[in-house]
């Protein structure tokens, strides 16, 4: 079974024909918090007549010392009138601060690109696809100014794409305070993630105050305060229902040794009634 990958971004370069003998950018996108882009040379990098295609960490100049990024992903040229006929490139490497861009010299000719009927160019356009799979994280990853550890990642990333405005009015400037007060956040958002059981009453009454520091510090998280009620609210109702339950327990055990009592009251009513009704025997008589 063919592995899958992380993220897949399409490039779409117009005029391909006509552009100059110098490198163009894509968008930068990102996967998995890391941000990538695409470089292409429309007449060849260090070769002639070819298309030259890398893809490169968009941020390599300012992501901490020893950053290391191990990725397997694919270049694709695409064939607009039939995929089957796309010519694809595909390898798996790390990038690191020296090895921030990797890609294929000879990616596709220009004599195939530019032939007619090829394919590749319709109406001006070349349609190009990265098929991107991270395979390994090492250093701090930037997510929205936030210097994270790799594990951090994905969390983080699905929290900002939920509430986007979360860390949109954060003042602090220190990169180090930034990220503590993010993962103070990631922190107390754990905490919630408890069963209510096992969640101290304690720490739900801290979990008051460090929203209110978190706050404090620009955060907006109106989100978060309401699910903080709700966890207060789950918590109430389940140790409401622990006392009930110990009250039920205790009922029932009052009733059930209550029940053991009354059936051995009944069987000693049973056996003197039977020996109530047994007849004499002339021995029980003549004694």
């Amino acid at each position: 079974m063919e592995k899958k990958f992380d993220k897949k971004f399409t490039w779409v370069i117009k005029d391909f024909s006509s552009l100059q003998p110098v490198n163009i950018l894509s968008d930068i996108f990102v996967v998995r918090g890391c941000k990538w882009r695409l470089i292409a040379y429309p007449k060849g990098n260090k070769v002639h007549n070819f298309l030259s295609l890398f893809l490169e960490v968009a941020d390599y100049g300012s992501l901490p010392s020893g950053w290391r990024r191990h990725v397997r992903y694919r270049l694709i040229v695409v064939n607009q009138r039939s995929e089957t006929l796309s010519r694809q490139h595909e390898v798996e490497v790390w990038y690191n601060e020296k090895s921030y861009s990797w890609g294929f010299p000879s990616m596709l000719s220009l004599d195939e690109i530019n032939a007619q009927e090829s394919g590749f160019l319709v109406n001006g356009e070349l349609k190009i696809v990265v098929e991107i799979e991270l395979l390994e994280i090492i250093g701090k990853v930037d997510v929205n100014g936030f210097h994270l550890l790799s594990s951090q990642v994905e969390s983080v990333s699905r929290m900002f794409e939920k509430h986007p405005e979360t860390a949109s009015e954060v003042h602090l400037k220190n990169p180090n305070l930034r990220t503590g007060y993010l993962s103070l956040l990631l922190s107390l958002i754990d905490t919630l993630c408890q069963p209510p059981h096992k969640l101290p009453k304690d720490d739900l009454e801290e979990a008051h105050y460090t929203l209110e520091s978190l706050t404090d510090a620009g955060f907006k998280l109106d989100w978060l305060e309401k699910k903080i009620s709700r966890v207060s609210e789950r918590k109430e109702k389940e140790e409401e229902g622990e006392i009930r339950r110990q009250e039920i327990e205790k009922e029932l055990k009052d009733l059930k040794q209550k029940c053991s009592d009354v059936e051995a009251q009944l069987e000693k009513e049973k056996s003197e009634a039977l020996a109530a009704k047994t007849p004499n025997s002339f021995d029980d008589i003549i004694q």
